[in-house]
């Protein structure tokens, strides 16, 4: 892949990296019986638990950017595996709490030790965890995060002048400005 990346748009190359990562994280945790999106759920409720915090289905679906409809079929299935309990949550009845169950906590650290050797792999290139280049990804991926994105911004500005490798398009002026 990294040869000819640099006529690679950057978001072919984001789909790129997210798709290798999914895939990975999936095949990792399928012996402990989760998929990666499981795996996203539980892991991130278990560090709301360990900081103090019973979330609700609602506030888990922000943290992890996953859909409210998603994360509670997710949710549902977890509960059923015995892994995650969902209690109605006293102060609004409307909303469900989630936590994880003695099993689920085991099993969701035993998931967390899988898929750290797996980040250690993917982030050595960048000289391990704790390198400054991996502090220095971690920041700009927290940026492109951060930043808004709106599908229909651009409805309407058909003219732009663009060049498309593997599907994706970009701006040949930001291509000149970096020259």
């Amino acid at each position: 892949m990294s040869k000819g990346s640099e006529n690679v748009s950057p978001g072919f190359l984001v789909w790129r990296l997210s798709t290798k990562w999914r895939v990975a994280v999936d095949r990792a945790v399928t012996p402990l019986g989760l998929t990666h999106a499981q795996y996203a759920l539980v892991a991130s409720l278990y560090g709301m638990q360990r900081h103090g915090e019973r979330p609700s289905q609602r506030r888990l679906a922000d943290h992890t950017g996953l859909e409210p409809l998603y994360v509670s079929k997710l949710a549902r299935s977890l509960e059923s595996a015995g892994l995650l309990e969902r209690t109605r949550d006293p102060r609004d009845p409307r909303a469900v709490q989630l936590a994880l169950t003695e099993q689920g906590q085991e099993r969701t650290r035993q998931a967390i030790k899988v898929v750290q050797g797996l980040l250690q792999q993917l982030l050595a290139p960048l000289g391990g965890l704790g390198s400054a280049r991996t502090r220095d990804f971690a920041r700009e991926l927290t940026t492109l995060l951060d930043a808004p994105l709106d599908p229909f911004a651009n409805d309407g500005d058909s003219d732009a002048d663009t060049k498309s490798y593997d599907g994706e398009s970009y701006d040949r002026q930001s291509d000149k400005e970096q020259s």
